[in-house]
């Protein structure tokens, strides 16, 4: 059951596109917009996390993993700051 809502504005030559894809498919306006938004966000959040290399790159890219850890000194220095959400006060 859907009960979370989502509103937006368009121009009505948008609206109307939508629509006509829309009953293209046999779908309604709202199904339609809720599957092609759900569909572009996975492929966003898919993109962040999966990358193609070719044979020669993927071998480079190997490496580079298994290659030993060097010192980082901007990195350790960005460890060493406290977070400020351990700021917190102790309870008594």
């Amino acid at each position: 059951m859907r009960d979370a809502a989502i509103n937006l504005r368009a121009r009505p030559e948008q609206r109307d596109l939508i629509d006509q894809a829309a009953q293209l498919l046999g779908k309604t306006r709202s199904d339609f917009m809720l599957e092609v938004a759900c569909e572009k966000a996975q492929s966003v959040l898919i993109d962040q996390v999966f990358f193609s290399l070719d044979a020669e790159r993927f071998k480079a890219f190997n490496a580079l993993l298994d290659a030993p850890v060097t010192a980082n000194p901007g990195l350790e220095r960005l460890m060493a700051i406290k977070p400020p959400w351990d700021d917190e006060p102790e309870e008594a």
